[in-house]
């Protein structure tokens, strides 16, 4: 297979192809472009059956182990992989055909479903299991994910390359919608099983749009030849960007106590707010719609900038604050919708400065630091926040995560004003 560009085809084909006028069309502008609608499609199944499994494993571990520590264990496990690996997958990125491989992890991320589905349906089944499956889980994720961000610029001209980025993050927000919504109604009908049943059906919908995809339209990049010096470099690279490293420094922070939510949230619905599986699974949507607002309006308006990221982190914290001190959960609906237009507004920055704002050859790599930044939050964070939740109740973490986020924003705020011409001069 081919792993040059035929420039005739896929820039042509951007050349004619009219820009858009509409606020609607500028917002969704990236779709025109064949591959990359295919991938959007598929990826917003897959992903959904992903978000359901997540909160469905959430609350199959909480119900088997009884305690926040058992939570903050399988996040350790889900994540850990990714510390360990990120670097290197990120590397292997660079080199490799990303459609083929694409097609391999998504095809062992299927199994991995299928099998979660055999276990939950058995009588009496097996938290270490669990966890070994969310540990394999994590291998596959820590390969994948720097797959097919940085696959997203192969698909798209350069021009449309900050819109598709940002679309790509609102796929995660829909589905955050769709898949705790699934897994709330299938948990209360059906049980556990059904969840990863279904999520391993979703994966067929990927495959097909992986295969269907026009391979001559991709905007391919030479494969870079194997140095044994990737890692190093790739390192290197992110400190010599100051809008990198200080984006990157944020998120060391926000994502330890703030990102936790899938930790945190679940102790504060089912410990303070006094609801239950369903409940958390109406907040955890509501947060999700949030989301979406929040990918939308990135998308339309363009807040792909480090002061972007900066306000982006405020808001969160101030969201953050003020659901510490929700009574209820009905009281916490209009908050919890507010967190996460918040919590997109700053994630969807943050990845798009690593996507965009990154030389092609270094694309995986950045990427992949990035993704291994997001486990050793969790990895970190996980078992942090689920113990403090033990010790202090559901509240404390999420009020702590607040005051670190706003805390960030400060140090980020700092940073940016002081290295903006550096950073200039580095881009």
């Amino acid at each position: 297979m081919s792993t040059s560009t035929p420039v005739s085809s896929a820039s042509s084909a951007a050349a004619v192809r009219p820009r858009p006028r509409s606020a609607l069309g500028k917002t969704f502008q990236s779709l025109s472009t064949y591959n990359f609608r295919l991938f959007f499609i598929g990826q917003l199944i897959s992903n959904t059956g992903n978000q359901l499994t997540n909160v469905a494993l959430i609350l199959f571990v909480l119900k088997l182990g009884h305690s926040g520590l058992a939570v903050g264990a399988l996040a350790a496990c889900q994540f850990g992989p990714l510390v360990a690996l990120s670097a290197w997958a990120g590397a292997f990125a660079d080199r490799s055909d990303k459609r083929r491989m694409l097609l391999v992890t998504q095809g062992l991320e299927m199994a991995q479903s299928v099998t979660l589905a055999v276990l939950a349906f058995l009588p009496h089944p097996s938290l270490a299991l669990l966890y070994a499956l969310a540990i394999l889980g994590g291998v596959l994720l820590a390969f994948d994910n720097p797959l097919r961000r940085s696959f997203v610029p192969e698909m798209v001209s350069k021009d449309d390359l900050p819109n598709a980025v940002v679309l790509y993050s609102t796929i995660v927000a829909l589905s955050q919608v769709s898949g705790p919504a699934l897994a709330g109604a299938l948990i209360a009908t059906v049980g556990f099983g059904w969840c990863f049943a279904l999520d391993a059906v979703t994966y067929l919908a990927v495959i097909t749009c992986l295969v269907m995809m026009r391979e001559r339209e991709l905007y391919r990049q030479p494969p870079r030849a194997r140095t044994g010096r990737e890692v190093r470099e790739g390192l290197r690279y992110v400190v010599s960007v100051p809008r990198l490293w200080i984006s990157f420094a944020m998120f060391a922070l926000i994502g330890v106590f703030t990102f936790n939510l899938r930790v945190a949230l679940p102790l504060l619905v089912t410990g303070p707010l006094h609801g239950g599986d369903v409940a958390f699974t109406a907040l955890y949507a509501t947060l999700s719609c949030g989301a979406v607002i929040g990918t939308l309006v990135v998308a339309h308006r363009r807040l792909v900038e480090l002061r972007h990221a900066v306000t982006g982190a405020f808001a969160l914290g101030c969201a953050m604050l003020l659901l510490s001190f929700m009574p209820s959960v009905p009281a916490a609906v209009p908050v919890a919708f507010f967190l996460g237009a918040a919590s997109m507004v700053y994630m969807t920055a943050s990845t798009t400065i690593a996507q965009v704002g990154t030389r092609s050859d270094m694309h995986g790599r950045v990427l992949a630091l990035q993704t291994a930044l997001i486990g050793g939050a969790a990895l970190v964070g996980g078992p942090i926040v689920g113990h403090l939740a033990d010790l202090a109740g559901g509240r404390a973490p999420i009020a702590i995560g607040g005051v670190v986020c706003l805390a960030a924003a400060g140090l980020g705020e700092l940073g940016r004003r002081r290295f903006s011409r550096a950073d200039s001069a580095a881009s």
